[in-house]
């Protein structure tokens, strides 16, 4: 990090003036929660650049060495806007955590950065801190997660002499830091205001609550069985509405206990703006806004959070509210489950199946994906290669899709939740061309059905690594125009080989959508650009992992845009714009 860069952060040590003190003002500010949305530096970028009325970018806790937290479920939501989540503190670790931030400040970040950061010991705690110090406005340590493992978060702010002991070693060797020191505390004690106020007579500068509530198991009601997936029994902590009165309590506490003057970031079932007030109310400075996010488009957002503190200042002062920003809030149950049976189990090669269920989804469309879910298996998101009958082409990869190639049969049960993300956005042309890689046709037929609804003329280039050019759905795809499948026969990625003959068939004028892995599209994006395509007219199917689907965990981000909240395909002109490819 630059020498010029860290003394003028060191320049900003007394900053308890200046962080907002929103229960004396009776105003909302508003803040992003550890864990939600704002999870990547991309993200961050992205609230910076659209969603104004949030002052303080809350980070996931980041730790000393990576941690690859639990396997999917790691969300759940068994009534709508009551959530369960066991993540397990998930984050790649200070080694490649620290750059981004550091890179984001340099490119002109200036708002308030909360750095959340998990360990089970003081040392840990010591050298996150000195690391994160340069780029942070505050540090927010996590003694509260409920479901970390033993010696991480609520195991330390449960007990007030563990707690208390941390605080004081933490800040008597980081007493040159440039952040303010802020405790997240859990909500699951019955002395939070007491463990608060002894915390701040050690050093620390503020409080953060609350946490999330629990660690309960959460039932999916159709299957009967815990959804999360973890060491606890599918344990995890609660959040959303159901913990918005608890909330209000524990703020209320610790404001007693602390007095006026030590600030309090307050989180914890906020879902409109009469929420917002009440946390104010009970002695909040900021308000956290997070699982309600689930419930709102992310196009949305920038308007819900202008909304939610319009709105929230309004009722602080006594006066009548329209409740706008609360007619933004779906209240359709986001992650609900549906049983299906498999009723054919198909081999395309010995790692490749088509599964078949005995249902539709008539109103799947392009763009989108949904989860399939094994209790006490896994859960991941695929798209829906046909939707009636419902069919999904899997492909060996992981733990769960070695499950279904291996041991699930015709007659088994699988569970499925969303569709999530958007329908494609087609461009206006009269000829397409759809290049596949891989089980990339999964994606290509919802793709083609749209295309036709359209009108417009497609034909389809796809690669695969079997021998004979066998595609896998060759049938479906040819129903809508012209099909080839080319064989690899040794080299990745052979198809696109036949890109200049396919180009000057669809010409400059035409539509080229892309589909299969990042490092296959990347390199047909460079040849199509080669060829005189406009980066606009090249439509990328970016289907990166997510955990969620609901825009919480920002997993899926390219670019800032969530795809489980805009759709997978985006243009290969935004994408390069924003850095993403």
């Amino acid at each position: 990090m630059p020498e010029e860069y860290r003394r003028v952060r060191k320049g900003m040590r007394n900053m308890k003036k200046s962080f907002p003190m929103g229960h004396k003002e009776r105003k909302i500010h508003l803040s992003s929660v550890s864990g939600v949305a704002t999870t990547k530096p991309e993200l961050i970028d992205w609230f910076d650049r659209y969603v104004p009325s949030l002052e303080i970018f809350t980070t996931k806790s980041f730790q000393v060495k990576p941690n690859s937290g639990n396997r999917e479920p790691v969300i759940c939501e068994t009534e709508s806007g009551n959530l369960g989540n066991s993540v397990g503190l998930r984050n790649p670790g200070l080694e490649k955590s620290l750059p981004p931030l550091v890179t984001l400040r340099e490119k002109g970040f200036s708002k308030w950065l909360n750095v959340s950061l998990s360990a089970d010991n003081p040392e840990d705690f010591i050298t996150l801190i000195k690391a994160f110090d340069p780029v942070a406005d505050s540090v927010e340590l996590n003694f509260s997660c409920p479901h970390a493992k033993k010696g991480f978060g609520a195991s330390i702010g449960s007990d007030k002499a563990i707690a208390t002991e941390y605080v004081r070693k933490i800040h008597e060797a980081t007493k040159d830091r440039s952040s303010l020191l802020f405790i997240k505390l859990t909500p699951n004690v019955d002395n939070i205001g007491e463990i608060a106020k002894a915390v701040v007579e050690c050093g620390a500068d503020g409080i953060s609550a609350i946490n999330t509530v629990g660690p309960i198991v959460h039932m999916d009601r159709v299957s009967n069985t815990p959804i999360l997936q973890n060491a606890l029994g599918g344990k995890g902590g609660m959040s959303g509405r159901w913990v918005h009165q608890r909330a209000i309590e524990c703020i209320r506490e610790i404001r007693q206990s602390v007095g006026d003057e030590v600030p309090i970031m307050g989180m914890g079932g906020v879902w409109s703006a009469e929420d917002a007030a009440a946390l104010v109310e009970a002695g909040a400075d900021t308000v956290g806004i997070g699982s309600v996010l689930s419930h709102i488009r992310q196009p949305q957002w920038p308007l819900f959070f202008s909304l939610l503190k319009e709105e929230g200042e309004k009722k602080l002062n006594g006066e009548s509210i329209e409740g706008k920003s609360s007619a933004l809030v779906s209240e359709k149950r986001q992650m609900e489950y549906s049983r299906f049976r498999v009723e054919e189990k198909k081999f395309h090669s010995p790692d490749t199946v088509l599964i078949t269920l005995d249902g539709d989804l008539k109103d799947f469309k392009a763009g989108e994906f949904v989860f399939l879910w094994i209790p006490g298996v896994g859960e991941k998101p695929f798209s829906v290669a046909l939707p009636s009958p419902l069919t999904f082409i899997i492909k060996k990869r992981g733990i769960f899709t070695s499950y279904i190639i291996d041991s699930l049969n015709a007659g088994d049960e699988i569970s499925l939740r969303g569709p999530y993300g958007a329908l494609v956005d087609v461009i206006d042309a009269k000829k397409a061309l759809v290049i596949s890689g891989g089980t990339g046709e999964a994606v290509a037929y919802p793709l083609a059905q749209e295309l036709s609804r359209k009108g417009i003329e497609m034909k389809f280039l796809s690669g695969t690594s079997e021998e004979g050019g066998r595609g896998i759905l060759e049938k479906e795809l040819s129903e809508y125009g012209e099909y080839r499948c080319v064989s690899d026969d040794g080299k990745p990625g052979r198809v696109l080989d036949l890109l200049p003959s396919y180009v000057e068939k669809i010409g400059k004028e035409g539509s080229y959508y892309l589909i299969g892995p990042e490092i296959f599209m990347k390199i047909a994006s460079r040849k199509l650009e080669e060829m005189g395509i406009d980066s606009s007219r090249i439509i990328l199917s970016m289907e990166r992992n997510t955990m969620c689907g609901v825009g919480l965990c920002g997993e899926c981000s390219c670019g800032g845009r969530l795809s489980c909240q805009w759709g997978t395909f985006m243009s290969l002109s935004f994408l390069k714009e924003e850095g993403a490819l």
